[in-house]
């Protein structure tokens, strides 16, 4: 990959680490984490679909959040910039808990990736009926050369919980130089066919999403999809604290 895809591809995987990070935050309570959340990362590329997860997460798919708290890869001292009350600002050292690590290595087996989602989310429907039902969020770079991938990702949006289908989000990193477009209605506005593929492949937002979106200061309807093309840093960051949104946590 070049530089700039590298840079990319770095910072989606720090956006989804701190991800993690919020999640854990949100379900810590006096007596510990509570697992409010099951979360699963699948990696695919040139060699096939696989756990995104290593280490002590790597025996399934799906792990309660209690678990991802015990099992990060591994905490790194990094450094970020803060107000220093004056005007300034300073370094500060943070530990920053890693899960995921990108890999960039050719290939884009989508078919196979949204498959074996589906079957993960099947089973975790049948066994959560009364939940939240699940959330996808579809990270993407390039066309799937495993085939079409809107039938598949059709019926992985009909599986259920009592509170609705799965919702499939997805985020196309674009190398194009076309202007960003986030949670659009339609397709008038996405510049190729694999931009339209991606929106038709995308679920329309929820109430709740409706709203954490306009709180984002974004125009969106009912009618918008969870659907972002051509990301930059911003939108990069929304789409996963929108897509972590549940109803409600209890």
């Amino acid at each position: 990959m070049a530089g700039s895809e590298k840079t990319k591809a770095q910072f989606v995987s720090d956006v989804l680490n701190r991800t993690f990070v919020d999640l854990v935050t949100r379900c810590t309570k006096a007596d510990g984490v509570r697992d409010y959340f099951e979360i699963g990362v699948i990696g695919y590329g040139g060699d096939g679909v696989s756990n995104g997860l290593a280490g002590g997460l790597s025996g399934q798919i799906l792990n309660p959040i209690s678990a991802l708290e015990a099992n990060p890869l591994r905490i790194e001292d990094r450094k970020r910039r803060v107000d220093d009350g004056a005007g300034g600002l300073v370094e500060q050292s943070i530990k920053f808990p890693v899960w995921f690590e990108p890999k960039a290595n050719g290939g884009t087996p989508m078919r196979e990736a949204i498959r074996r989602a589906g079957e993960e989310l099947a089973a975790w429907c049948d066994t959560h009926p009364d939940s939240y039902p699940p959330t996808v969020l579809h990270v993407t770079d390039g066309e799937s050369n495993d085939g079409d991938p809107e039938e598949l990702a059709e019926t992985l949006r009909q599986f259920s919980t009592g509170d609705g289908g799965v919702l499939l989000l997805n985020l196309h990193v674009s190398a194009q130089t076309s202007q960003p477009v986030s949670f659009p209605a339609g397709e008038h506005s996405l510049p190729d066919q694999y931009a339209k593929l991606l929106f038709r492949m995308s679920s329309q937002l929820p109430e709740h999403l409706v709203k954490a979106v306009q709180e984002k200061g974004l125009k969106v309807s009912h009618e918008s999809r969870g659907y972002i093309f051509n990301a930059e840093a911003a939108e990069i960051v929304d789409f996963f604290d929108i897509g972590t949104r549940a109803s409600q946590l209890r």
